[in-house]
């Protein structure tokens, strides 16, 4: 792991989780030819969520034992360039994706910084997952909301068990959610910005079984999405507002959906952009 400017206080959530099998080999294998490297961002300018340490560690992990990425782990945001950098000399051009886990307000960009981060998805093709609040993030950025979907606009329930929908069960990663399932996180409201005319929604709240007599709940349309891939020029893009509480990174399905968003936003796996229409709830027994 590379830790540059790093001081994360909170542990990593460093474990053992069976749906990657993630153990000790006997023999060392080769490293892959075509191994990928990611940049993870843990910069915090509003809320600083203590999940954010367990999410870099574990995305850390998951490259580390399945050898298909290296990562690299700042809580600065200086490689985000494609100029010259310190005395590392890593930028954008070597990496394949970005991961913005739960960074929150106005990041330390230039106006040079953020053309060359759109430029790197939008332009070149690479990578993008925003990790919980990286939708609470560069409100001033307009480029940012349109490349990621959408801005927070408050969390109507907090922390709860959260019902949910499984609107695309062939996407990889949300194949291993059942049609209808429960986690306790808390799930951002989307902004007035986010439209299904422009996303392909995977996971969404069940609108059936919740309780909107709730100041805090703007969206009359009641459509809550909890995940979502799309399309920015020829970069793809993941969101999922899972992942608030430390308790979903020792969460197997949690990991599993981020592990295999970061496959798919890699090119590594197939997976559907297209919007859709709100499927329909399954039926109440």
């Amino acid at each position: 792991m590379r830790l540059t400017r790093l001081a994360l206080a909170a542990p990593v959530a460093f474990l053992a989780i069976g749906i990657l099998q993630w153990t000790q080999p006997k023999a060392k294998a080769a490293p892959p030819t075509n191994k990928k490297r990611i940049l993870v961002i843990g910069q915090t300018k509003g809320f600083e969520h203590d999940s954010v340490p367990d999410a870099m560690g574990t995305i850390w992990k998951m490259g580390h034992d399945t050898g298909l990425w290296d990562t690299y782990i700042r809580t600065d945001t200086e490689l985000i360039t494609k100029g010259k950098v310190g005395p590392n000399g890593k930028n954008l051009d070597d990496f394949n994706a970005l991961v913005f886990a739960s960074t929150t307000g106005e990041l330390d960009l230039t106006d040079q910084q953020k053309k060359d981060m759109m430029g790197f998805i939008h332009d070149d093709g690479k990578g993008f997952v925003g990790v919980h609040a990286a939708l609470d993030t560069n409100y001033k950025w307009p480029e940012y909301g349109e490349m990621i979907g959408a801005w927070f606009d408050q969390h109507p329930w907090f922390t709860f068990w959260a019902p949910i929908i499984n609107e695309d069960p062939n996407f990889p990663a949300t194949k291993h959610f059942p049609q209808e399932f429960v986690k306790r996180d808390e799930i951002y409201q989307p902004s007035k910005e986010f439209s299904r005319e422009k996303v392909h929604v995977l996971l969404r709240l069940d609108e059936r079984k919740l309780d909107y007599n709730n100041p805090r709940v703007h969206r009359q349309d009641h459509d809550f999405a909890v995940a979502w891939s799309k399309m920015y020029g020829k970069g793809r893009v993941f969101y999922s507002t899972l992942g608030h509480t430390n308790e979903a990174w020792n969460d197997p399905d949690i990991q599993k959906m981020y592990f295999e968003a970061i496959k798919w936003v890699l090119g590594l796996t197939e997976g559907s952009t297209e919007p859709h229409a709100r499927t329909p709830a399954p039926p109440t027994e």
